[in-house]
């Protein structure tokens, strides 16, 4: 078996190996309108569905490179997942109908489910709890470069060679990463810890896995806070630019939000170990509740729009408190998954991928200009992650003899 590679390099070839699904969102967030108008979609309403149907596939593979990761070892099922991934891009590249394009994003967001997914669980093979926590934060502080940068390529690339370039650089991005995932990663599930290919396997690991109290009520967090954001990146442009008219400058006030989380991610990779995942997850609830609530009363009855300061400094706060919860609760999600953190993770993916999906169509289909639906959203998806932490901490109390 080849060696692990220093903890440096691990950390940001798995932080590559996720931020495939920020690229592949965020490279073309300025351009949504145009390829939608320039593929003959006449509605352009519509051209939020390149982002939904994309997750949508996303969601979909998840439940499938789980179980076969825990089958057949992780690196087979990531090899396949790149494979579908540029058979999608490319599809996307040559695309001549907007149903073609679509059709290229599904399949974009099936092949991206298996580095995505699979990555998390090569994390969880090495390590667990506070450390995992620790682990997929220092990968969240190098992923969220992606989101920083993404955006302004995408817009350079677009003005100089117009939007299909973005499909090339996409392109580019996965051969890179699965060629160095190729050359460097070892396979880390060895033989005899892998679980037999069956229908009745996959079945009762996922009775199991719906019996544990913490696994599939953080997961439902996770989607109930991963939902308003896939919002936001579906309607980021609408906002900035339809609502404050900062068409120019979109990218960096783009950034400046994505900054936050980055900040944050370096922070809980300090004080996790210290304070714990719950604390620090708690903690960052709270700040998305009160920081939304006082977002929606303050604006309450204004004529206009929010001022343009006081949504941005709402959007920088929340996105803090976003960088504190992302990493914990996956890793509290998959803390008690360890012997089948495959198909853990296509669980805890595939439940709150499909949660978010649900939660951001109805804030997308509802938007009509009002941005403070961004923060009541947020914040009612805050109080309700807060009642379930509280419902799963009881439960695994009562569950302790």
């Amino acid at each position: 078996m080849k060696p692990v590679p220093p903890l440096a390099e691990f950390i940001v070839l798995i932080a590559l190996m996720i931020s495939l699904v920020a690229m592949t969102t965020d490279i073309m967030l300025a351009a949504l309108g145009i390829i939608a108008a320039d593929l003959g979609q006449a509605d352009p309403g519509q051209a939020h569905l390149l982002i939904s149907v994309l997750f949508a596939g996303f969601a979909l593979g998840q439940l499938v490179v789980g179980p076969l990761s825990d089958s057949f070892g992780r690196r087979p099922v990531i090899h396949f997942g790149y494979l579908a991934f540029c058979i999608g891009t490319l599809l996307c590249l040559f695309s001549t109908s907007f149903a073609a394009m679509l059709a290229g994003r599904v399949l974009q967001g099936l092949g991206m489910s298996g580095p995505r997914i699979i990555a998390v669980a090569i994390v969880r093979d090495g390590y667990a709890g506070r450390q995992m926590a620790r682990i997929m934060s220092f990968v969240m502080a190098v992923f969220i470069i992606v989101p920083i940068i993404a955006p302004s390529i995408g817009q350079v690339l677009i003005s100089l060679s117009g939007w299909r370039a973005t499909f090339v650089l996409l392109l580019a991005m996965a051969c890179v990463t699965w060629a160095w995932f190729t050359v460097r990663l070892p396979e880390t599930l060895p033989p005899q810890n892998r679980r037999p290919l069956s229908l009745r396997n996959i079945l009762s690991g996922i009775v199991i896995i719906c019996r544990t109290p913490a696994a599939i009520g953080y997961s439902i967090c996770a989607g109930l806070i991963f939902g308003p954001f896939i919002a936001y990146l579906s309607l980021s442009q609408q906002m900035f630019q339809g609502t404050y008219d900062k068409g120019a400058t979109f990218t960096l006030w783009f950034a400046l939000g994505a900054l936050s989380i980055g900040i944050a991610a370096i922070v809980n990779s300090a004080l996790v170990e210290r304070l714990g995942m719950r604390f620090l997850s708690n903690l960052a609830l709270i700040g998305v509740v009160v920081g939304g609530a006082g977002f929606a009363l303050l604006s309450h009855g204004a004529s206009g729009p929010p001022p343009f300061g006081m949504f941005m400094g709402w959007l920088m706060f929340n996105f803090f408190c976003m960088g504190l919860l992302f990493g914990n609760l996956n890793a509290l999600a998959m803390e008690p998954l360890g012997d089948m953190a495959g198909l853990g993770a296509a669980v805890v993916g595939a439940l709150s991928t499909a949660i978010a999906i649900a939660i951001a169509t109805l804030i997308s289909d509802g938007f009509s200009g009002d941005v403070t639906v961004m923060p009541a959203g947020f914040a009612l998806s805050g109080l309700i992650c807060l009642g379930l932490g509280l419902l799963v901490s009881k439960v695994q109390q009562a569950q302790v003899p």
